[in-house]
């Protein structure tokens, strides 16, 4: 019988070491390492983990191959009933993929989840493997959200030896494990959602679905920044890893993409939270433009771009009088180290003063907006609030706004304009870079190459 290995794992980061030690050489944190027992390895197997590549133990050839006689044949995508889901899956979901979603409690994960596992069931063998609730929990999620239970099958089980023995001989197309957090291998000694049992649950799972040609659907947690729970190489491992993101307040969900192997990266799915479980929003332009009839200083709609397509949404600013040395700047949805950044430029180089005001910037829908071209819409805003003067409700902007006071164009501007004009706006305030050469019909186009343009076009 062989003899049983051991290696010491650092908690915090999920380094190894061959021996303990007081300190991670890695992460620099003290006491963090405990004893993980390996068994030992096959001949010709790979180690779980190695190199956090293990999730390919199934895909590897021992042939060497001339990389242009590769079959470059389209991989089969399986839908997943679900339009937004498969947009941020790059169209759909590959057979030996694994995909890792990720999300704050409540977010709907499992909801999303089980919604779309029953509705495949209908036509495919899919496994869902729930660890974290009782088959009677799951059986009553299903029936208030009103959903085909028929077909799908049913596993509560934590352990991943039974978990894969009962795959094997199940054979799903499909195989769902929520979540991979309580997941825990009976060789890890650590407890389930530690960085060693994470990381080699995962490990064995892909490995698993990768040489099955199976699809996993892996559940994980989120610590309280956002990120996800557990090692890095837990991301490494995956081939797409999605984050479904919403507050308890909204009712809207948005889905979005942070790595994928098979897509683009940063796409969005939208969804609303709604009786019967998750529905996807086709139009969501429309979702984030309900605005208010009243005219309202402060109010603008800028044009995003999410993945593969524009997004139409409102950012409010509200500025007003400090009763503290030092004037507040909040920003949700945006990043408020740049409306520090913006709001300097524009005493600079637009000669209005914000030193003596409280700023509060908002996108309206709990939307993120990630990119730089919300800020000339972000400007336009502020000054709005400022001086107390109500912008049209037929104007949109976009635009990036450069330290000399420059606007910069951004990209897909002509796509961004289009979809303007299809929600009935007729102004655009764009950089001159992104000016067409023939504007929509019944738009408007004014093309500015400075933040003093912006202003006088107002």
């Amino acid at each position: 019988m062989a003899k049983a290995k051991s290696a010491f794992v650092c908690t915090e980061c999920g380094a190894e070491y061959s021996k303990w030690q007081g300190q991670c050489s890695s992460c620099q944190e003290w006491n963090t390492l405990s004893e993980v027992r390996l068994s030992a390895a096959r001949p010709g197997a790979a180690t779980p983990g190695a190199s956090g590549r293990s999730g390919y133990a199934g895909n590897l050839s021992r042939e060497v191959v001339d990389l242009g006689n590769v079959d470059l044949s389209e991989v089969p995508r399986l839908s997943s009933t679900f339009e937004e889901f498969d947009r941020v899956l790059g169209g759909g979901l590959v057979p030996g993929s694994a995909v890792l979603l990720g999300g704050h409690p409540g977010a709907g994960k499992s909801t999303l989840l089980l919604q779309t596992a029953c509705k495949l069931a209908q036509s495919r063998q899919v496994l869902y493997v729930t660890g974290e609730e009782s088959l009677s929990q799951v059986a009553m999620r299903a029936h208030r959200l009103q959903l085909p239970t028929r077909g799908l099958k049913m596993l509560a089980e934590t352990s991943v030896e039974t978990v894969l023995a009962v795959a094997e001989r199940e054979r799903p197309e499909i195989l769902v494990i929520d979540s991979i957090q309580t997941m825990h291998l009976e060789d890890i000694a650590s407890a389930p959602g530690g960085v060693a049992q994470v990381r080699e649950s995962a490990a064995a799972l892909t490995r698993f679905a990768k040489r099955s040609n199976t699809v996993l659907l892996l559940v994980g947690h989120v610590t309280k920044d956002g990120s996800l729970a557990g090692p890095k190489v837990l991301e490494h491992m995956i081939d797409a890893s999605l984050l479904l993101e919403g507050g308890a307040d909204s009712r809207f969900r948005t889905l979005r993409g942070q790595k994928n192997r098979f897509g683009a990266v940063n796409e969005l799915g939208v969804f609303a939270m709604l009786e019967h479980g998750l529905k996807e929003v086709k139009n969501p332009s429309a979702i984030f433009l309900s605005r208010s009839e009243a005219l309202a200083s402060g109010s603008l709609v800028m044009v995003v771009w999410e993945g593969t397509r524009p997004l139409l949404v409102e950012v409010q600013a509200l500025l007003d009088e400090t009763a503290l040395g030092n004037p507040r700047r909040v920003a949700v949805g945006l990043d408020q180290n740049r409306l520090a950044m913006l709001l300097a430029v524009l005493h600079r180089h637009g000669g209005l003063f914000t030193g003596d005001q409280d700023v509060f910037l908002n996108v309206v829908g709990g939307v993120k907006v990630l990119e730089t071209s919300a800020d000339l819409a972000v400007l336009l805003a502020v000054v709005s609030s400022l001086q107390n003067r109500p912008l049209p409700r037929e104007l949109v902007v976009f635009g990036e706004v450069g330290l000399s006071g420059e606007i910069r164009p951004v990209p897909s501007g002509q796509e961004r304009i289009v979809e303007a004009a299809k929600h009935g706006f007729t102004r655009a305030i764009v950089p001159s870079g992104n000016a067409p050469k023939r504007a929509p019909a019944g738009m408007e186009v004014v093309a500015v190459d400075k933040l003093t343009d912006a202003l006088e076009a107002l």
